[in-house]
This record gives structure tokens, C-alpha cells and sequence, in this order.
């Protein structure tokens, strides 16, 4: 059973997995700049969430074993 803060990282991290291969695709297809250009510093705490969860989801899979 996921917690909400399983749900919460693990929709953060696709998002950003979702946003490289946007990135990938065309440079210039930045979704998360794309949805909040207009507020640079939303952006990058934004980018932050997505780093903390990828890092919350690699602690959760190895101690789960």
C-alpha cells in the first residue's frame, strides 16, 4: 500500500522523466518551464521536488527488500 507521499514522488518523478524526454524530443520542449515560465523561482522549486523524490523513490526501493 503506497502512502501519499509515495503518490505525491512517484507523480514528481514522472513528471521530470516525462519532462527529458520532452527535452530529448526538442530542446525547446520544457514542460515545466513551458507551464510556470513566468515564475522562475517556481521553476526551480519545482526542479528541487522532482530531485528530492527521485532521491525519496531510490531510498524507498532499496529498503523495501
Amino acid at each position: 500500500m503506497m502512502s501519499k507521499i509515495d503518490w505525491v514522488a512517484m507523480i514528481l518523478v514522472i513528471v521530470g522523466g516525462l519532462n527529458w524526454g520532452l527535452i530529448a524530443i526538442n530542446s525547446g520542449w520544457n514542460l515545466v518551464t513551458i507551464l510556470l515560465g513566468s515564475w522562475p523561482i517556481a521553476v526551480t522549486v519545482v526542479y528541487g521536488l522532482i530531485g528530492l523524490s527521485a532521491l525519496y523513490s531510490v531510498y524507498h526501493l532499496f529498503m523495501n527488500k
